[in-house]
C-alpha cells in the first residue's frame, strides 16, 4: 500500500464509527446501539520452513591399490618421498594391517566413498599367503571392507575354477595343496569380484563387468560406475589350463561399449579399473607424468573420452597423471599405486548435480607408514614427515595366526649354499638363480622312472625372489618358497632338436617375446647355444649342444619344463608339440632336494648361453 494513503483511511474509519453511534433503531429501548468492534482476523498459520536447497555438487573419494600379491606382512620395502628440508626420505612401508588403517583413515574424511583394486590381490604371494592358497589374503581384504576388485592375470595362476572358489567361499581341492586348512569355512570374497573383458563360450562375463555405487548428501544422489577388467595379454603370461575356455577381449573397446549402458542407468561418473599399465620417469607422487609408456597408453587413446578415471596396475610402479595434458582429447585421470599394499591412492572427485557430470578430479599417493625395519646393515626408521597408521587389530591376529602355523615350515633349513644366487641379469640373459633352478629340475627328473630328462628350462617370471643364504650359509624352506610360490608341477616331454631350436628362436619372436624385449629361458647345465639378435628371424639360434655336443634337428630329446609352460604359457607354443608327457614332483620339492643333496651348494656359473652381435 502505498504510505499516502494511510491518514484518509483512518479518518474514514473515525466517520464511520460516529455514524453507526447516532443512528436510530427500533431494535432497543434505549435507543442505544452499540458498537461492536469487527472479530479479530484468525492468526495467520506460520510460514512453512524453507526447504533447504539440494547441494549443487557432491563430492566422492574413490580409495585404490593395486599388486597386493598376498603381501600380509610388511615387505621391507620404502619409498623414497621428498623431505621437507629439500632432498628425499625414506619411508618403510607396507602391511596389511597398516593398509586397513589407512583405508579406514581416508574412508572417515568423507562418507560418500569407494575402495577398489585394480588386479593381482592375490598370486605370486609370499609364503604365508600362498602356502594356504591366498586364503589368508581374501580373509584379510574382507576387513578392509572394499567394494571391488578388477581381477588380474595373477588371479588365474590356479585356474578359473581356484578363482571362483576365491570369491564365493568353500573348501573344494582345485590344486595340489590342501585348502581350508586353517579356516574350515572359507567364506570367500565380501567384495565384487569384476572382470569386463574376460568373456566365457556362452559370451557370458566370468564375473560381472561392472559395479555400480549410489552416493547421497542433503537428498542430492549421484552414481559413479565402475569398470573392471584384466589385461588383454593375461593368456600369455598364465597357465594356459587355467584359461581354457576363456577370452580375453581389447579393453579399450569392452569399456567403450559398456559406457552408454552405464549412462542409461544414471551413472555419473565412469571410472575404468584394469590391471594393465605404464611406467614415468618421475618419483613419489610426482604429477607431471613426464615420460609416460608402456602398454596402458593405446588404451587410452581408444578410450571414450566420457571416462573420468582410469585406476590402474600390473608394472608395479606409482605414478598420478593428468592424461589431458597428454592428449587433450582424452582428459583422463590417470593413477597407480605401485606394489604390495605401499601405497594407496587416495582419488577426490566432485560430481555436479544438474549437469551430472564430474567437475574437480584430483589425487594424492598416500605412503602406507607402519613400521620400521632392518634389510643387511641398515635400518629404515619411521619419519614424521608423513603420516603414520597404527595396525588394524582384526587383521593383526588374522595374519598373527597364519604366520604362527606357517613358521615351523618357513623357518625349517633345506640345505646350505656357499653364496647367494640372485637373478641379476647377465649379459647373455642369464641369472644364477634361474640357471640353479633348472638344474634342479634336471636332477629330479633325470631318472629313468621320472622322465629320462636330458634337458630342463625355466621361464625368468616364475623366479620371484632372490636366495640369499645366512651367515652360515643356511637357506630355509620359506626362502625356496618365495623363489618358486607358484606351485606349479614338472613335466617331462619328448621334443626333437628341430622343435627345441624353433622353441629358442620363440624367445625373440613369439607374442610379447620379441627383439626389443626378448624373453630368455634359463638352461639347465646340460645345454647350451648361441643367440644373435641382428640375425633374421628364425635364424637366431645356433650352436645347440648337449653336454657339449651338437644336437641334431632329428634326434629326439627329453626336455623338462614347469606345468606353466607346458601348455605354451609365456608364449612359447612349441612346447605344445611335445610328445611322451610325463608329470613330475612340484618345483619347489624338486630345488628343496637338490640343494640338501647337494650342500654346500656352489651357486652355477652363467656360460650356458652366448650372446652373438
Amino acid at each position: 500500500m502505498h504510505a499516502s494513503l494511510k491518514p484518509h483511511l483512518v479518518l474514514a474509519g473515525v466517520v464511520l464509527a460516529t455514524l453507526s453511534a447516532c443512528g436510530g433503531s427500533n431494535s432497543n429501548s434505549n435507543g442505544f446501539v452499540p458498537v461492536v468492534a469487527p472479530p479479530a482476523p484468525a492468526p495467520a498459520p506460520p510460514a512453512p520452513a524453507p526447504a533447504s536447497a539440494a547441494p549443487g555438487s557432491v563430492d566422492v573419494k574413490l580409495i585404490a591399490f593395486n599388486d597386493l600379491h598376498g603381501n600380509l606382512e610388511p615387505p621391507r620395502l620404502s619409498i623414497t618421498a621428498p623431505a621437507k628440508s629439500g632432498g628425499t626420505v625414506a619411508v618403510p612401508a607396507g602391511g596389511a594391517a597398516y593398509l586397513a588403517s589407512a583405508i579406514a583413515s581416508l574412508k572417515a574424511k568423507n562418507e560418500n566413498n569407494a575402495v577398489v583394486s585394480a588386479g593381482d590381490m592375490i598370486g605370486a604371494s609370499p609364503l604365508v599367503s600362498a602356502l594356504f592358497l591366498d586364503e589368508p589374503t581374501i580373509e584379510a581384504v574382507n576387513e578392509m571392507k572394499i567394494d571391488f576388485n578388477a581381477v588380474g592375470n595373477h588371479e588365474f595362476d590356479k585356474g578359473q575354477t581356484e578363482l571362483l572358489r576365491m570369491k564365493n567361499g568353500g573348501c573344494a581341492k582345485n590344486t595340489p595343496l590342501e585348502p581350508c586348512r586353517v579356516n574350515k569355512a572359507f567364506p570367500g570374497a565380501n567384495f565384487g569380484f569384476l572382470a569386463a573383458n574376460t568373456v566365457k563360450t556362452d559370451g557370458t562375463t566370468l564375473f560381472p563387468a561392472t559395479g555400480m555405487k549410489t552416493f547421497t548428501k542433503d537428498g542430492a544422489t549421484v552414481k559413479v560406475a565402475f569398470i573392471g577388467m584384466t589385461l588383454k595379454g593375461t593368456p600369455s603370461i598364465v597357465t594356459p589350463a587355467g584359461v581354457a575356455g576363456l577370452s580375453f577381449k581389447d579393453e579399450a573397446d569392452t569399456a567403450n561399449a559398456l559406457i552408454p549402458q552405464l549412462k542409461a542407468q544414471g551413472a555419473d561418473a565412469i571410472v575404468v579399473v584394469v590391471h594393465e599399465g605404464g611406467t614415468t620417469t618421475v618419483g613419489y607422487n610426482d604429477k607431471s607424468c613426464a615420460g609416460l609408456s608402456g602398454d596402458i597408453v593405446p588404451i587410452l587413446d581408444k578410450l571414450d573420452a566420457s571416462v573420468d578415471v582410469v585406476i590402474s596396475g600390473h608394472t608395479h610402479r606409482s605414478y598420478i597423471c593428468d592424461y589431458g595434458k597428454t592428449n587433450p582429447a582424452k582428459p583422463f585421470l590417470l593413477t597407480s599405486a605401485g606394489q604390495y599394499g605401499t601405497l594407496l591412492t587416495d582419488i577426490n572427485l566432485t560430481i555436479d548435480t544438474r549437469t551430472r557430470k564430474v567437475t574437480a578430479k584430483s589425487a594424492d599417493n598416500v605412503i602406507v607408514q607402519g613400521e620400521a625395519y632392518t634389510s643387511g646393515a641398515s635400518t629404515v626408521a619411521l619419519t614424521d614427515q608423513y603420516p603414520t597408521f597404527g595396525k588394524n587389530q582384526q587383521v593383526a591376529a588374522l595374519v598373527s595366526q597364519y604366520l604362527s602355523i606357517a613358521a615351523p615350515l618357513v623357518q625349517r633349513v633345506v640345505g646350505t649354499l656357499s653364496g647367494p644366487a640372485t637373478r641379476t641379469q647377465t649379459a647373455s640373459r642369464e641369472n644364477v638363480l634361474g640357471n640353479l633352478v633348472a638344474d634342479a629340475q634336471l636332477d629330479a627328473t633325470s631318472a629313468s622312472n621320472k622322465g629320462g630328462a636330458q634337458i630342463a628350462l625355466m621361464n625368468p617370471g616364475g623366479v620371484r625372489a632372490d636366495l640369499v643364504p645366512a651367515g652360515d650359509g643356511s637357506v630355509t624352506y620359506g626362502q625356496i618358497f618365495s623363489v618358486q610360490p607358484f606351485g606349479n608341477s614338472l613335466v617331462v616331454k619328448t621334443m626333437t632338436g628341430a622343435q627345441i631350436k624353433a622353441l629358442l628362436e620363440q624367445q625373440f619372436n613369439s607374442g610379447t617375446n620379441t627383439v626389443a624385449s626378448p624373453r630368455v629361458l634359463l638352461p639347465s647345465r646340460s645345454l647350451s647355444y648361441s643367440y644373435s639378435l641382428s640375425a633374421p628371424a628364425g635364424s637366431r639360434i645356433s650352436n645347440m649342444a648337449l653336454n657339449g655336443t651338437a644336437m641334431a634337428d632329428g634326434t629326439n630329446y627329453r626336455v623338462t619344463m614347469n606345468s606353466f609352460l607346458a601348455t605354451g604359457g609365456d608364449n612359447f607354443t612349441v612346447f605344445n608339440q611335445g610328445t611322451d608327457t610325463l608329470g613330475g614332483d612340484q618345483d619347489v620339492d624338486a630345488l628343496e632336494a637338490y640343494i640338501k643333496a647337494n650342500s654346500p651348494l656352489a651357486p652355477p656359473s652363467t656360460n650356458r648361453i652366448t650372446a652373438l652381435p
